[in-house]
């Protein structure tokens, strides 16, 4: 007898093996390569996973990191969307790609040590499940994609701050 997440896991195969080509790239790109298919905290696995992307954009131009992001931020809207749809269910907790979205705000400007994206990773975790206004208030209020990844980006922007002030206080 398989336990109820095994079963949730063997209809979430099924309902990938049965979406199409759009259906699946969302499914993969919104569970972040499948972290968000773990069973317990998946947002916090979600924001690891977006440690290497994180790092290899803080070795491009902040003009290129700028445009990524914008782009990122709307692949992650549209994946957000349609695997709600999928799903059957609002902001699902597999859905976490608007975790690597905010964690990339999070990062975006940041010298790249570890000190830094060990205090974004941090302060964006806390973000995340606090929800401090305006965080909370759009996660409530939007629907859809943009209603799941807004938030997020909500609170990578206040871990950004949040490491400016730690920096400009110890500097």
């Amino acid at each position: 007898m398989m336990s109820g997440h095994e079963s949730d896991n063997l209809s979430k195969r099924e309902l990938f093996n049965r979406s199409g080509f759009s259906g699946k790239t969302a499914l993969f790109l919104a569970t972040w390569c499948g972290t968000g298919l773990l069973p317990f905290a998946p947002g916090t696995f979600g924001t690891l996973g977006a440690l290497p992307l994180a790092v290899a954009l803080l070795y491009c131009p902040v003009p290129f990191r700028a445009v990524f992001l914008l782009i990122f931020m709307a692949v992650a809207v549209w994946a957000s969307g349609r695997s709600q749809s999928l799903l059957g269910r609002a902001d699902p907790p597999e859905v976490v790609i608007d975790e690597v979205a905010g964690f990339l705000v999070a990062t975006w400007l940041l010298r790249p040590t570890w000190a830094n994206l060990a205090g974004a990773f941090l302060f964006f975790r806390l973000f995340d499940i606090l929800k401090p206004f305006p965080v909370g208030f759009l996660d409530r209020r939007l629907k859809g994609g943009i209603g799941i990844v807004l938030d997020d980006i909500a609170a990578g922007g206040y871990a950004w701050g949040c490491l400016e002030l730690v920096h400009f206080i110890l500097h």
